[in-house]
C-alpha cells in the first residue's frame, strides 16, 4: 500500500492514511492498512525497502511478465515487478542482485484491466498458413 511505501522513503515511523487512494491495482489500494506497523517493523527490520509506483509502470511491468516469461498476473502482483525495475534504474538495487518478487495474483483474478488497456489478440484460422501469414512468417516444412 502506497501509505506503507511513502513512510519507508521517508523515514517515518507512521503511515499518513489516504482518503480515497486511486490505482488499476485493487488489491493494494489500501488507504489505511491495518497492519502497518507489524509492515515497516517487518521492512526496516530486513533492511527492506519499499517504493510506489504508477498504474502506468504497473502496466508495462504486467505486459513485461506476459511477454517474456508467459506469466498473467494481476497489477498488483505486477505492482512488485514493477518496483523492483524503479528500484533497478534508480541504483537502489544491482542488477546482478538475487531479488524475489511475489508474484501469486493471477491475472484471471482481475481481467478487466488487461481487456480495457492491452492491444486486441488477432484471430485467425487453425491453419498453419494462416498463422504464417499473421506472423508474416514463410515456414520451411520438409
Amino acid at each position: 500500500a502506497a501509505p506503507i511505501a511513502r513512510a519507508i522513503k521517508s523515514g517515518e515511523d507512521k503511515i499518513v492514511p489516504v482518503e480515497k487512494p486511486e490505482t488499476i491495482a485493487s488489491a493494494i489500494r489500501i488507504g489505511a492498512p491495518v497492519s502497518w506497523k507489524k509492515a515497516l517493523r517487518a521492512i526496516k527490520g530486513s533492511g527492506g525497502t519499499a517504493e510506489t509506483v504508477s498504474d502506468y509502470e504497473i502496466l508495462e511491468a504486467q505486459k513485461l511478465l506476459a511477454r517474456s516469461e508467459g506469466i498473467f498476473v494481476e497489477p498488483a502482483s505486477a505492482a512488485s515487478i514493477a518496483g523492483l525495475k524503479k528500484l533497478v534504474e534508480n541504483g537502489e538495487i544491482d542488477r546482478d542482485e538475487v531479488v524475489v518478487c511475489v508474484t501469486t495474483g493471477h491475472g484471471l483474478k482481475d481481467p478487466d484491466i488487461v481487456v480495457k488497456t492491452f492491444e486486441k489478440p488477432y484471430e485467425v484460422d487453425a491453419e498453419l498458413k494462416a498463422i504464417e501469414k499473421i506472423l508474416g512468417l514463410a515456414l520451411q516444412l520438409t
